[in-house]
């Protein structure tokens, strides 16, 4: 059977395209090498964050309002709460990159936001302990999402609307036809339209010209010491840059205790077939210099901790755009360590390219063409 589109790699980025292409009523495949929801890519870990005021660039904020309306939707579909409203504290000095930025994008939006100083944020979150220059930004929006339910829900509507989902399933190339593409799995070949390239840390196996470097990150789960600062609503989801770098971590949830993880933690590339998945004592420790500094409750017993594989462009910005001369080929992300909560609107935005050619979203930023131009 010919497909209008297959979609390679059911993380959160090509569930979401998959959904949005067979509710279009294309046909449409989804394949995945492993079982979705997976642990040895990006998507994984129980818990990702969402914000509205994005210290990465104000231009993301547009594509997040539309990011949070398509979360509330998929939720009501698939009949389960999937985001949680936290608020989120951005905790730094006042010219890092995470206050300084989340207030450039929280005031160019004009999105609700307060700023506190050290003591007011240690007043009402009293599991911090900052230096007292730092300055705190706190987003009522703010939360964090159910990453395996979620890539479940989207991937079950996906099949309700008519897609196909074959997993354990490897991609190994895909080459264009005179009919559109032929995908090429470790099982025999697709026949399809267009495709769709949602593979995560493995893309570049199968576009190796991407500049694109995977790089292995930690998530680690800790018992309070003290349980009284984390009540609920005593403790936000969380960014903090300090001289340990920038932390995340969320409130303790389903039992699991505080997650807690280094952003970019290592910048040393990987293989993604070759990945070390233990964690070290190292690993731990780049996540405990800053808990014991800024959260001493939190710096009780490690409870678990799992490898998280970033996939990293060289402005960390996305990557969404139809390849050079193929245009029936759109890649979708790598995203950078910070993309799961757009899963929604890349979806939707990737359904588009791969059917019309365009979006009415402004995805300029994330064109392939800016490194031909940084390159020049």
């Amino acid at each position: 059977m010919a497909f209008d589109v297959a979609v390679i790699g059911l993380g959160a980025m090509g569930s979401a395209a998959l959904l949005n292409l067979a509710r279009a009523g294309v046909r449409a495949v989804g394949l995945e090498q492993f079982t979705p929801g997976h642990d040895k890519g990006s998507s994984h870990g129980e818990t990702r964050i969402i914000r509205l005021g994005y210290f990465e660039h104000p231009s993301y904020v547009p594509l997040l309002r539309r990011t949070y309306q398509l979360w509330r939707e998929l939720e009501a579909q698939a009949e389960r709460p999937l985001l949680h409203i936290t608020g989120i504290a951005e905790i730094g000095p006042p010219d890092g990159e995470v206050v300084a930025g989340t207030l450039a994008a929280s005031r160019e939006h004009g999105l609700p936001h307060e700023v506190l100083d050290a003591k007011q944020v240690m007043r009402r979150f009293p599991a911090f302990r900052i230096p007292e220059h730092y300055k705190g930004v706190v987003q009522p929006d703010g939360g964090f999402l159910d990453v395996e339910p979620s890539i479940a829900a989207m991937l079950k509507l996906a099949e309700a609307a008519g897609a196909k989902v074959q997993t354990n399933e490897r991609v190994r190339a895909i080459k264009p036809s005179s009919q559109g593409v032929v995908v090429e799995t470790d099982h025999g070949t697709i026949e399809a339209g267009a495709a769709v390239i949602a593979a995560g840390p493995w893309i570049k196996s199968l576009v190796p010209e991407l500049p694109v470097r995977v790089t292995r990150q930690v998530q680690a789960w800790f018992q309070a010491e003290n349980a009284a600062p984390f009540a609920p609503g005593r403790f936000p989801v969380f960014l903090l840059e300090s001289r340990h770098g920038v932390h995340y971590g969320f409130p303790p949830y389903s039992g699991s205790g505080l997650k807690v993880a280094k952003h970019h933690a290592s910048d040393a590339a990987v293989d993604p077939d070759r990945a070390d998945r233990t964690v070290s004592t190292a690993d731990e420790a780049a996540i405990r210099d800053a808990l014991a500094d800024h959260i001493p409750a939190a710096n009780g017993r490690m409870l678990a901790a799992k490898t998280c594989l970033y996939s990293v462009t060289p402005d960390h910005d996305f990557i969404i755009d139809t390849l050079p001369g193929h245009n029936n080929v759109t890649v979708a992300s790598p995203c950078s360590g910070h993309g799961f909560k757009f899963a929604p609107v890349i979806g939707e935005i990737v359904a588009a390219l791969a059917t019309t050619g365009a979006t009415k979203h402004d995805i300029s930023r994330f064109r392939l063409a800016r490194f031909a131009k940084a390159a020049g």
